[in-house]
């Protein structure tokens, strides 16, 4: 058995291109286009790296992307409080919080206020349980990547 070399960027650069057909698609029959709001508290910078990708990636897809940053003193209630209008608002779709939160921040306690729905992550014990159990839900992207990339690469998996 030889060994293959798997490009993510390449099924990356096809599943965004897949993406942002399907939001064309989503626009002219429905009038609607999905929105992600990305919060991330303090500075961190592996952390604000990947929100560039995601930003980018947003783009590339035809997504609505917007941004929340605030400072790593931000209260917990306070973030609390944004989630809720988060999941209230009808133009955002999926909201991501990115981790780490700084030590004042319970990420239990802000990862259980995210709308299972809206949960981009699959963080939600809601969204953990369906994909324990096989049913329905929102994936984990970084292990959701992985099969896309193993199922795209025409790798067997049993």
């Amino acid at each position: 058995m030889t060994a293959e070399i798997l490009s993510g960027t390449k099924v990356a650069k096809a599943m965004r291109k897949e993406m942002a057909a399907d939001v064309e698609g989503l626009k002219a029959d429905h009038g609607v286009v999905p929105g992600l709001a990305v919060v991330l508290v303090g500075d961190d910078p592996a952390s604000m790296s990947y929100v560039r990708g995601k930003r980018k990636a947003c783009e590339e897809g035809a997504i609505n992307s917007v941004e929340y940053k605030r400072e790593a003193d931000f209260p917990e209630a306070d973030l609390l409080a944004l989630i809720a209008e988060l999941n209230a608002d009808p133009s955002v779709n999926g909201i991501l919080v990115q981790l780490p939160l700084p030590k004042h921040i319970s990420e239990h306690l802000v990862l259980d206020a995210i709308d299972p729905s809206k949960d981009v992550d699959g963080f939600h014990p809601i969204n953990l349980g369906r994909m324990l159990v096989g049913e329905d839900c929102l994936l984990p992207c970084t292990p959701h990547g992985v099969q896309q990339l193993l199922l795209r690469g025409g790798v067997e998996i049993e």
